[in-house]
């Protein structure tokens, strides 16, 4: 059994041994749920790498967005260089869901883009968990409880190739097939596999390498891996598992004897529909199942075949859908992070698909079968993860560790109130200190505290109410000489990116918003945030979104929050109180080990595997050479017709799109400067 090994130039320091300690005992004592809560900057992540390591656990870490997912893949591998690190997160460039609106008699066909790195990646955390090894990690996003095929099925597919076991040629590409491998001798692509004599080249769809079987007669003579561009040897291998080629498949056999099931549900739906007096809805449904299913017996696939999955998988009716969870073994460990918003958004995954389905079927446009293609419901992961008030009564395999900064309710319950700080950071920096100021005045003040940044090159953050207010104290600033800019939910991800990185880089010294949270963005050159109409109690003044945002300036050795408000709300006064709390703790230990807070210097780049522009000084150097950029560019679009320039805006806003979901954001900012350039020109021409 492989062990996970951490690779790491720092040891514990501070609180982190006492964290690391608390829970990797508690994971061995069964404990159902425990709670980290660690302040920003404090090393969540290299607490829990040190906890996997100890408890030697596949292990399953949740985050709630891809991009902070894209973050904690690359740090664990950076950790755990030796081990199995994957990333799981949905697949598609673009989504748009089969739905029908009643009201305007509106039905919206499926459409899809599918990324297939991110598919090549999904398949090797599959490959991973099925391969026998301990020593997985699986960074994914809340997508893991959608559903996907039968882990029976997708094991049972799985082709061994032996030097010491015969094996006909024949057999075995019947068996590459039934893998969903498709024969091409002509180009050899993810996915694919050609033959030549009795040579047999795969592409394996969850690598960036081939494997090469060489035949003698029904005996294996060669199994070895090599690299698709050179054919340059890698790794010779006595026998191999080669996994199957997608996620979703299903024995032949129970395809067939499905048909009479599909086929009988689908004149119970009919006969249904005639029994209400509505013989459109049954027309419906009879031609499209019977499309389908000829669509399937013919090709093996039709548009939506997943509505149809509940019978491929044999389950009941009713029964959740088979996901990444189902893979793992029975003892995983499982990390929450940032809980207060992931748990809530895994909680709310299944409302909005159940109500587009019940739309499809109340029309006649689904089965009611298609209603079990569907992510787990809240009810269900509970029980899963052993987190339900049943099973918090008996002993646990599944040991789940909640992270965040600001722990919710649940957590704390589900932890049974104990939790585990982490308050020390190992720079020293202590938590900003908190100041309270009437609201009269509140900008020209603000304006002050802005100048005194400034001057000194530091960077400042403030938040508002209402995006009409950021938008116009973004502009009042710019009036008077600050360099500003805002962002909120209608300024696009690839522009919030660019505006973040301008922050760090100087080209704006104050950023203004609505939400700050969300970005989960390293901002170190922040030292101050302002928060206005602090005392206004609702949505992001609540206690944890006033703690999480002042932390933001928690980075900064001369960080420092400002509310602005008229009076101090309980939650205001119990951010104020806990902070002061942490502060003292973090005050006296720096004194007891002599510590002097210093500041990082910069934003934490530990490299983005998904991303070929991830490097600090490629950013950089592209960001240097964007002017001169401009001037070699724009002469080019100038010379461009009004047809030429239409046709290049369309493929540059794919390309940029793309780019984005492939978090390649540097790219995405290169090619959305394209298009700002070319949609200028087309408004002259078009004058």
């Amino acid at each position: 059994m492989t062990n996970f090994v951490l690779h790491s130039a720092y040891h514990p320091t501070g609180d982190q041994p006492e964290a690391i300690r608390q829970l990797t005992e508690g994971v061995r004592q069964g404990a159902h749920a425990q709670t980290l809560l660690g302040v920003t900057g404090s090393g969540k992540t290299f607490t829990v790498a040190n906890v996997i390591r100890e408890v030697n656990r596949p292990t399953l870490i949740l985050s709630h967005n891809k991009t902070l997912a894209a973050q904690l893949y690359a740090e664990m591998k950076a950790f755990f260089p030796e081990n199995a690190v994957e990333y799981y997160v949905s697949y598609y460039d673009y989504y748009q869901p089969e739905a029908y609106i009643p009201s305007s008699d509106t039905y919206i066909e499926k459409d899809l883009s599918i990324n297939e790195e991110i598919d090549k990646l999904r398949l090797s955390a599959i490959s991973a968990l099925l391969s026998g090894r301990r020593d997985v990690i699986i960074v994914s996003s809340v997508s893991c409880i959608y559903g996907i095929g039968n882990p029976q099925d997708f094991s049972g597919s799985a082709i061994t190739v032996d030097k010491h076991t015969p094996f006909n040629r024949d057999e075995f590409l019947l068996a590459l097939t039934a893998s969903q491998y498709v024969r091409n001798d002509l180009e050899l692509t993810r996915g694919k596999f050609r033959v030549k004599g009795d040579t047999v080249d795969i592409f394996l769809s969850y690598a960036d390498y081939c494997l090469r079987i060489v035949f003698w007669g029904n005996e294996i003579d060669e199994i070895y891996t090599y690299e698709p561009s050179d054919g340059h040897m890698l790794e010779e291998f006595d026998y191999y598992n080669i996994f199957p080629a997608s996620l979703f498949v299903t024995n032949k056999a129970r395809i067939e004897s499905t048909f009479d099931q599909i086929r009988h549900d689908m004149d119970e739906q009919v006969q249904w529909f005639l029994s209400q007096d509505r013989p459109l809805e049954a027309k419906r449904i009879e031609e499209r199942v019977r499309y389908d299913l000829e669509m399937i017996h013919e090709l093996g696939y039709c548009s939506g075949v997943e509505n149809y999955s509940r019978y491929f998988d044999g389950r009941e009716p009713g029964s959740r859908p088979f996901c990444l969870l189902d893979y793992f073994p029975k003892d995983m460990l499982l990390v929450v992070d940032e809980s207060h918003v992931t748990v809530p958004q895994i909680a709310g995954m299944s409302g909005g698909d159940k109500a587009r389905k019940d739309n499809l079927v109340f029309y006649g446009f689904r089965l009611p079968a298609a209603r079990d293609n569907r992510p787990m419901t809240f009810a269900e992961w509970e029980q899963f993860t052993h987190l339900d008030n049943e099973a918090l009564d008996q002993p646990s395999q599944i040991s789940t560790i909640f992270v965040s900064a600001t722990p919710a309710d649940y957590e704390l319950e589900k932890s049974g109130g104990v939790i585990v700080e982490q308050l020390i950071r190992p720079t020293g920096l202590l938590d900003p200190e908190i100041d309270v100021r009437p609201t009269k005045h509140q900008v020209d003040d603000l304006m002050e505290e802005i100048r005194q940044r400034v001057e000194v090159g530091e960077r400042v953050l403030v938040t508002t109410l209402t995006k009409r207010m950021a938008e116009e104290l973004d502009e009042y600033l710019r009036r008077y000489g600050v360099r500003a800019a805002y962002i909120h939910s209608d300024v696009d991800t690839i522009e919030r990116i660019q505006i973040m990185d301008d922050l760090r880089k100087g080209v704006y010294d104050v950023l203004v918003g609505v939400n700050l949270l969300r970005e989960g963005l390293d901002l170190p050159q922040v030292s101050l945030v302002a928060i206005l109409d602090a005392d206004k109690s609702g949505f992001l003044r609540d206690h944890r979104s006033l703690t999480q945002t002042a932390g933001r300036a928690a980075r900064h050795e001369h960080g420092k929050v400002i509310f602005y408000g008229d009076h101090i709300t309980p939650a205001m006064r119990q951010t104020i109180e806990e902070t002061a709390r942490r502060r003292a703790i973090q005050q006296k230990y720096n004194e007891e080990h002599h510590i002097t807070p210093h500041a990082v210097g910069g934003a934490a780049n530990t490299g983005n595997p998904l991303s070929s522009l991830s490097k600090a000084a490629q950013e950089n150097k592209q960001y240097e050479v964007k002017k001169l950029y401009e001037a070699v560019q724009t002469p080019i679009i100038n010379a461009m017709s009004e047809k030429e320039l239409q046709k290049s805006i369309t493929q540059t806003r794919k390309q940029m799109l793309r780019a984005a979901k492939d978090l390649n954001f540097m790219e995405a900012a290169r090619l959305r400067d394209d298009l700002l350039l070319m949609e200028e020109r087309l408004k002259t021409l078009t004058k």
